[in-house]
């Protein structure tokens, strides 16, 4: 069989998959569960030292300015040095810090140890989107990239219960429960980050676990990706981090964003609202069941979109989903109802980021991919910034819990109105798909 041939790639993409995705995956299981378990710790945080809502939403989100600050520089050093060093880099820093927050006593200590956090995990979701690059040509990446995204729903259908089981640990050796929660979970990142620093390989060139005629096979393929992405990409770092697509997208991945946290910080809290109770083991197993439908979709959808070319209109139509779910679980009065929204806004924004990334992947590759990504990860992630502070801005100003959750919606409706009139067309380079109005703006 020709080692380049369909057939035998689909198989050392296979291989690869089995090989990285996993380690990959447990990685984004622990970031994700440690930027996100303080919906689990607000209430009994803010109790015992006193924190106002306005304080947490702000705390909650001024992680996100520490990761924008340092994304594009993050990544940049991970392009240059690999990702083995970098992201064992990353982990044990991010680790370290996630548990101290287990001493964040006062709003000023919760600020500054939420800032922190973002920036050593600064460039660690980029990093990895960046370094699949350089293992997943275009045909097999969106698959992959979904498989990494199982890490989301994963952090919440087995961190939910263990951060529930976790706060029930309360006067344990004379901690709080909300300071077990930070102090394991934190201490869990840190030793997987050094674990990372042996496991990882930077390039196929590096991996012993392929033979010389997979290396070669596979490495065509890449190199082919670079050759038609070049005909289309930015010609060096500075004109790629200026690009208007680059930035199209950057505005269209922080509305997502802002869907994404605006419902994960406070997802808890709602879900022990619709119970009649307070957050536990209880409601961290009933927590987990939005993420066990956006395991489920995140699984199907990208191979379905691989196989027919139809990133575009998949992303749009789970965008959709997403918004209608955020919107409908705030104006119900039924908590079966709005559980069941809740499954459906978790799987629309989780499944519809793998396929957003295949948009930029398709025309950036060396150093302006790797700025370009973090670029959009870090204005996009500034949604998660604004999201907190938005939501309660507007249930204050409205008087109502739901005005929050229908301006969540709306921003990810609007990201689907984006995406789909900024391409019109799915199959062809990203490069040659976004309409018009954007080269006009150039």
């Amino acid at each position: 069989m020709n080692p380049t041939s369909p057939a035998s790639l689909e198989a050392i993409n296979s291989k690869v998959m089995r090989r990285l995705l996993p380690f990959l995956l447990l990685m984004y299981v622990l970031a994700f569960l440690d930027r996100a378990n303080i919906g689990f710790a607000q209430k009994a945080l803010q109790h015992d030292t006193g924190l106002s809502n306005a304080a947490f939403a702000f705390g909650a989100g001024v992680f996100f300015i520490g990761y924008a600050l340092f994304e594009v520089p993050s990544n940049l050093l991970l392009h240059r040095v690999g990702a083995r060093l970098w992201m064992c880099r990353i982990m044990v820093t991010w680790g370290l810090v996630s548990a101290s927050m287990c001493l964040a006593h006062t709003a000023n200590a919760f600020y500054a140890l939420r800032f922190l956090l973002g920036v050593a995990e600064a460039g660690f979701f980029p990093g990895v989107i960046y370094y699949l690059t350089h293992w997943f040509a275009q045909s097999a990446r969106a698959r992959a990239v979904g498989v990494f995204y199982f890490g989301a729903p994963l952090a919440f259908i087995f961190g939910s219960p263990l951060s529930g089981l976790l706060l029930d640990l309360h006067g344990a050796a004379g901690l709080a429960g909300w300071q077990w929660l930070f102090l394991i979970e934190g201490s869990m990142a840190a030793a997987v980050g050094v674990w990372a620093f042996w496991y990882l390989d930077n390039r196929p060139e590096d991996a012993r676990w392929l033979d010389g005629a997979e290396r070669a096979a596979l490495r065509e393929a890449l190199d082919q990706d670079v050759r038609t992405a070049s005909a289309h990409a930015p010609r060096n770092l500075l004109a790629a981090l200026i690009d208007r697509r680059v930035l199209a997208l950057s505005a269209i991945y922080l509305l997502i964003q802002m869907s994404v946290y605006g419902v994960i910080f406070y997802l808890p809290q709602q879900v022990a609202a619709l119970m009649g109770t307070t957050v536990g083991l209880r409601v961290g197993l009933v927590a987990a069941l939005p993420w066990l439908c956006a395991l489920a979709v995140t699984w199907s959808v990208p191979r379905r979109a691989d196989r027919s070319g139809g990133h575009r209109r998949w992303a749009v139509a789970l965008l959709v989903l997403a918004g209608l779910g955020i919107c409908a679980s705030g104006l119900t009065h039924s908590p079966l109802f709005a559980l069941a929204a809740l499954c459906c806004a978790a799987s629309g924004f989780i499944a519809a980021q793998p396929l957003f990334w295949t948009f930029p992947t398709r025309y950036l590759t060396g150093a302006a991919a790797a700025g370009s990504i973090a670029l959009i990860n870090s204005l996009g992630g500034l949604g998660g910034f604004i999201a907190p502070s938005l939501r309660t801005a507007a249930e204050h100003a409205f008087a109502s819990t739901s005005a929050g959750l229908l301006l969540l919606g709306a921003a990810s409706l609007l990201a689907a109105l984006l995406i789909g009139t900024l391409f019109r067309r799915d199959t062809a380079p990203a490069a040659q798909t976004m309409t018009p109005l954007i080269h006009r703006a150039r």
